[in-house]
């Protein structure tokens, strides 16, 4: 099927995105978000349209994923559904309105679900980076084989690490139902309290495995001292 052109006005913002990306762009090539704007002049909120395109498997990297971008930087990585094709669109994207993520953080308890940490607490990494929390679209495999998008509260750092994860829930039930009861009891009880205390060496285990292989060795090395 031949393709629209992405100036054809008729079409929806998101689609004309997509086809910007495919037409201009080019697939492995980056833009930056004033290029994106002067393509698209006077139509408000193109950024969000661009990113609604990730609902649909498309992959547009920021300087998150891609160290080799800069800050205004964006990268087309990867197309996704042909969202201009009649019918390849009626996924409805989930949208959140402001009053909505302001629910999400609070029934999350303003913690990032993934790692606990909160918002503007720095990384225990010697970073000095702060969390910024927002709310992520999490894919969860049902036990009947169905997928399903939920919405999960998480920093900048765990949420690009989870964007193309899918839960499978049937799996996580599976080695729940294999494991003692006393190991069932205490699962049990970090999850009525929603809260796990780490110990001093599990904390510097997890910092040790943020560190980069020269860091690393030198830990080693003190170890072997």
């Amino acid at each position: 099927m031949q393709q629209p052109s992405w100036r054809d006005e008729n079409l929806g913002t998101m689609k004309r995105a997509a086809l910007w990306l495919v037409q201009v762009v080019g697939e492995g090539n980056s833009f930056t978000k004033d290029q994106l704007r002067e393509a698209f002049p006077g139509v408000t909120q193109i950024d969000r349209r661009m990113r609604d395109l990730r609902d649909f498997g498309w992959k547009i990297d920021t300087y998150r994923e891609d160290l080799r971008l800069e800050a205004n930087e964006q990268r087309f990585s990867a197309m996704g559904v042909p969202v201009w094709e009649p019918g390849k669109a009626t996924k409805k994207a989930i949208t959140i309105t402001a009053v909505q993520r302001r629910e999400l953080l609070a029934r999350d308890s303003y913690l990032c679900r993934s790692c606990g940490i909160s918002g503007g607490q720095p990384y225990d990494d010697g970073t000095y980076e702060t969390a910024q929390l927002d709310v992520a679209r999490r894919q969860v495999r049902n036990p009947d084989g169905s997928t399903a998008i939920e919405l999960v509260t998480e920093c900048n750092r765990c949420r690009v690490g989870g964007r193309d994860v899918t839960v499978d829930l049937e799996a996580i039930l599976g080695r729940i139902n294999h494991l003692s009861k006393f190991e069932r009891d205490i699962l049990a009880d970090w999850i009525s309290t929603d809260k796990r205390a780490f110990s001093e060496l599990e904390t510097i285990w997890a910092t040790y495995r943020t560190l980069p292989a020269a860091s690393r060795a030198k830990v080693q090395g003190a170890l072997n001292d």
